[in-house]
């Protein structure tokens, strides 16, 4: 496989398995309303099992991320990925809450050592100038298979039952998986243009990297609020909108799915773009999109009618923006040699503060207070994204013009 092919094709197979990663983690969100039903739990436990699943991602994350940086991470990858499309399976044999609190755990065990170590893997075969639209296009699987999660879930849960749908990603996962095998281990730093000094290139020196932590912590902040959209729309839709389950669903996924390709692919483009005029480029471009979708989210929770679906568009398309330029900011934060562990405290520290803690507190909240005061948390949790993005500014790595016969080789 040459050297400009295989590039293309690591991205090609790692995008598609993060695509059924995404779908397994928003099925559950769509048939949320059916599994109440059959288990009769509150709104609080039920946003406890995505609390449970990103508890034993992040905590396990790190582990995976120290390996990674010590040894192959292609087989890692592929062993990740066989877990977490094997732990689907077990979907079959879930019949009461707490072997479906069991089923998610092992997910998140598998989906922990592939979403570790990819971005570093990625990092290895593309230079900083390119990362913002490669690291897009990969992690364009969030909204897009969290959008086919919603749709594949909504058509099939009322018709085949809640389980049915955890089936469709399983048997593609560990097709995909063992394609990896075909895919050479990149040399550590290969595609990297910056050098690695002791903030960059160590672990006690990451603890004083502002590029780092303040990318971090943004994108934190981030991700409580797309973590609790996620999980809570489709009922806000059904109970507070009046839309039935299968509309609703519908409805979050098509909006996902449009705005995930548009809005990820023209932040992760646009990101590359500023780059090229300040080294700030990643950070601005996702404060601003930040910050001016706080009224769009505004609009979208307590507006009806008419305005209900254009504000719902605007303001996911603007949260989606950053997805590209945020992960592009933290890869380029640090060196290769510790770019996987790096990126596994970035994934500890945005689900603890993030994704892990939303989806029980809007739960909590949602049980005394109406469901669209519970949302509006996520709203101040936009507005503190955004100001830490604008800070972390002054922080961003000056990138030196490209070694033009490295940037042609990638």
């Amino acid at each position: 496989m040459t050297s400009r092919v295989y590039p293309r094709a690591a991205l090609a197979i790692l995008t598609a398995l993060n695509f059924l990663n995404y779908i397994d983690r928003s099925v559950l969100f769509a048939v949320q309303p059916l599994v109440q039903k059959e288990f009769h739990r509150s709104n609080a436990e039920f946003g406890f099992l995505t609390t449970a699943f990103f508890l034993v991602y992040m905590f396990t994350a790190p582990v995976f991320g120290v390996l990674a940086d010590r040894y192959q991470r292609k087989n890692l990858i592929i062993a990740g990925a066989l877990v977490w499309s094997a732990a689907t399976l077990l979907t079959a044999f879930t019949f009461n809450f707490k072997e479906l609190l069991l089923r998610h755990a092992l997910v998140g065990i598998g989906e922990a050592s592939f979403v570790a170590i990819a971005p570093a893997f990625l990092s290895d075969l593309f230079p900083e100038q390119r990362r913002g639209r490669v690291l897009a296009l990969f992690f364009m699987a969030i909204p897009v298979g969290t959008a086919l999660g919603y749709v594949i879930g909504g058509m099939m849960g009322p018709r085949y039952g809640w389980r049915a749908p955890f089936y469709v990603g399983a048997a593609p996962g560990f097709l995909l998986a063992l394609l990896l095998f075909a895919i050479p281990e990149p040399k550590r730093g290969q595609a990297d243009v910056l050098n690695e000094t002791t903030e960059r290139g160590t672990l006690l020196g990451l603890a004083r990297n502002g590029a780092f932590w303040t990318a971090t912590l943004g994108m934190a902040a981030m991700t409580f609020a797309l973590g609790g959209l996620s999980v809570w729309m489709p009922t806000f839709l059904s109970r507070v909108r009046g839309f039935s389950l299968q509309n609703a669903n519908a409805f979050v996924g098509i909006v996902t799915l449009i705005d995930g390709v548009c809005a990820t692919l023209f932040g992760g483009w646009l990101g590359d773009f500023m780059l090229r005029r300040t080294p700030g480029g990643y950070y601005l471009v996702s404060a601003i999109s930040l910050l001016v979708g706080i009224p769009a989210m505004l609009f979208a929770l307590y507006s009806s009618g008419g305005s209900l679906v254009p504000g719902i568009f605007v303001a996911e398309f603007l949260l989606l923006m950053n997805t590209g330029p945020l992960n592009a900011a933290v890869v380029n934060s640090v060196g290769a040699h510790i770019r996987a562990t790096a990126v596994a405290i970035n994934l500890f520290v945005i689900h603890l503060l993030g994704d892990a803690l939303s989806p029980w507190l809007i739960g909590y909240v949602a049980d005394r207070k109406p469901l669209p005061f519970a949302l509006s948390t996520t709203v101040v949790a936009v507005a503190i994204s955004s100001a830490i993005l604008f800070y972390g500014m002054r922080f961003a790595p000056k990138l030196q013009p490209a070694d033009p016969s490295r940037v042609a080789a990638h």
